[in-house]
């Protein structure tokens, strides 16, 4: 088991290493600094000894000496802080372009993800994973990676110093030693999981709190407060016990390598008091050395609140790693092209697909589409109307079968090419935090004022917009919290007026929308889809009445298909579902 986490963690490192490698230049500056530093710093108590041995001789004291030895100790003081600065400006640097370097990557990697797994993920433990992980990991493995080879560099050279002075004495620090080091390995080796759980009752912390905040108006709604205040007290407890563990085990190691060391140093002290007294070293050298003795076990003390930081910092580095790790969605073909010169066709061959191998959604579907034609797709929910939808986007892929935009197989077009023909309008709005006008524009950014003003026109969301404080250059909030639902269906149909694309796709586009609106709506549909397939997902049948063909689907499986007319005449699951909504009119 231990060897496993042992691999594990070297593995991590060796990425780690990998994100530095860019950056060997600075970090060789780095580590230069931090070896003149320490260079520095150990030569400074040489001086000092030096210095007292000038003022406790038999009743001299050589002033000439004790200046020049001044001076000298304080130009190594001023070199020490120049080189410190410096190390610890190309610490800092190092570190934050790595992270850039590790959030540029995972943000990419987001968008490259497939739509499985952003299904099959909460958001919140996504978001953790990027910001918060990332900065844990650039607080404790980064930052602390100087802190351990100034202090391993210490702990060499204070040894070298120490037998320069006294054999005998620096043997006695030598042996007691591992003392100080089996405390600290023996305490981080009990702290990595649970740091490892901390930083996953974290992330669960703020995919709950992502849930809440974010569906404050249903929760409030339903009268949530109550469970939803239960639910986070859990995980916020649950956090606290598994910090509380983490912080406790970690805190010991600090005040453990300082008791061992503290017994190195009282050793030193006495067996080098006797060492004066007999006359096996000056008084000037014993100082010296327990200054050395200082400077040896301070680096224990610091290794040992480095060590646990590294644990935490790998923690969270696994986390990053294993979200980059990630297979994305699969890349276009060697062979794929661009779709060109579309006509509209579109036709599933023998289509099946499910989410979920044992459970079988789609079977066996064959729908062919010609250029033009007004395809509506209903049914109960969960019947696959939506599935068919995200197939043609390749948002997933066909388990079986094939399907066909302009006669070529998509798996044969690139995606940005075959999405790109098709203008989505979505029972789930979305908007980005910015003016109204870049809304309209976000799929054409090079838009003008004047084709963002006829798109929202003919979206009939002109009248509204004019109502607002700075019209078209009003601020909408993320998600556009700050306007109606309605409001923000009708920007996202201006936003495919905008575009218009050679083929549609309306998934209960009018669902949040006024009746008096909707058949404007409608009819701005009626002139946008002249010459377009479309493909419309209704639940409100009085929407699709006109179109050229209605797909009924009922378990994955098109039971009847024909125009609306046909389909009454049949008598058939349409003309009941028909009629269930038509009752009381």
């Amino acid at each position: 088991m231990r060897e496993k986490k042992m691999a594990g963690q070297g593995k991590i490192i060796r990425r780690v290493l990998a994100y530095i490698r860019p950056y060997s230049l600075p970090v060789g500056a780095m580590l230069f600094f931090a070896m003149v530093t320490v260079g520095f710093t150990l030569y400074a108590p040489v001086l000092i000894g030096q210095g007292v041995d000038q003022v406790v001789g038999a009743g001299q004291v050589d002033f000439g000496k004790l200046w020049e030895i001044l001076l000298r100790l304080a130009a190594v003081i001023l070199v020490t802080a120049l080189a410190q600065w410096m190390m610890n400006l190309l610490t800092n640097r190092v570190t934050y372009r790595v992270v850039e370097d590790i959030r540029n990557q995972a943000f990419v990697h987001l968008e490259q993800a497939p739509v499985s797994y952003m299904d099959q993920n909460q958001p919140g433990d996504i978001l953790s994973r990027i910001v918060t992980d990332v900065g844990q990991f650039s607080d404790g493995l980064l930052m602390g990676f100087t802190q351990l080879f100034t202090g391993l560099a210490t702990i060499l050279g204070t040894i070298g110093f120490m037998i320069s002075i006294n054999g005998k004495i620096a043997l006695l620090v030598v042996v007691l030693t591992p003392a100080s080091l089996f405390v600290a390995s023996f305490i981080a080796s009990r702290t990595f999981h649970m740091f490892q759980a901390q930083s996953e009752k974290r992330a669960a912390m703020t995919s709950l709190a992502e849930e809440l905040v974010g569906n404050q108006r249903v929760v409030q709604a339903f009268s949530y407060e109550e469970k939803g205040m239960e639910r986070f007290e859990q995980v916020n407890e649950e956090l606290r016990v598994w910090g509380i563990k983490a912080l406790f085990f970690s805190a010991m190691a600090n005040p453990s390598t300082r008791f061992v060391n503290g017994l190195v140093y009282t050793g030193v002290s006495i067996l080098g008091a006797f060492m004066v007294i007999g006359g096996g070293m000056s008084v000037g050298q014993l100082i010296s050395f327990l200054n050395y003795a200082n400077q040896y076990t301070k680096p224990f003390n610091e290794i040992s609140g480095v060590v646990t930081e590294l644990e935490n910092a790998l923690a969270c580095a696994k986390r990053i790693f294993d979200f980059l790790e990630t297979a994305p969605e699969e890349p276009d073909a060697p062979d794929a092209k661009p779709l060109g010169n579309v006509d509209g066709s579109v036709e599933l061959c023998g289509v099946s697909f499910s989410y979920v191998p044992q459970t079988p959604l789609l079977q066996d579907i064959h729908i062919q589409v010609k250029p033009g034609q007004r395809i509506a797709i209903v049914g109960p929910t969960g019947c696959g109307k939506t599935t068919v939808i995200n197939l043609l986007m390749r948002f997933y892929d066909v388990d079986s079968g094939e399907i066909r935009v302009s006669g070529h197989p998509i798996r044969k077009l690139t995606r940005d090419s075959l999405r790109r023909n098709f203008g989505m309008v979505l029972q789930e709005t979305w908007l980005k935090a910015g003016t109204v006008a870049e809304n309209i524009a976000y799929g054409k950014p090079d838009a003008t004022r004047e084709e963002i003003e006829e798109a929202a026109r003919q979206a009939h969301a002109h009248g509204f917009i004019k109502r607002m404080k700075d019209g078209y250059d009003s601020w909408i909030a993320e998600d556009g919290e700050n306007i109606s639902q309605g409001q923000k269906q009708l920007l996202c149909i201006a936003r495919v007026m905008l575009m218009r694309p050679p083929m549609l796709i309306l998934d209960e586009a009018t669902s949040s929308i006024d009746t008096r609106t909707e058949v404007r709506v409608q009819q701005a549909f009626e002139k946008l889809m002249e010459g377009r397939t479309s493909f419309v997902v209704a639940h409100r049948l009085s929407t699709i009445q006109t179109a050229d063909r209605i797909l009924v689907m009922r378990d994955g499986n098109i039971i009847e298909q024909g125009t609306h007319e046909e389909l009454l005449a049949l008598g058939g699951f349409y003309s009941r579902l028909y009629q269930s909504q038509f009752a009381q009119s």
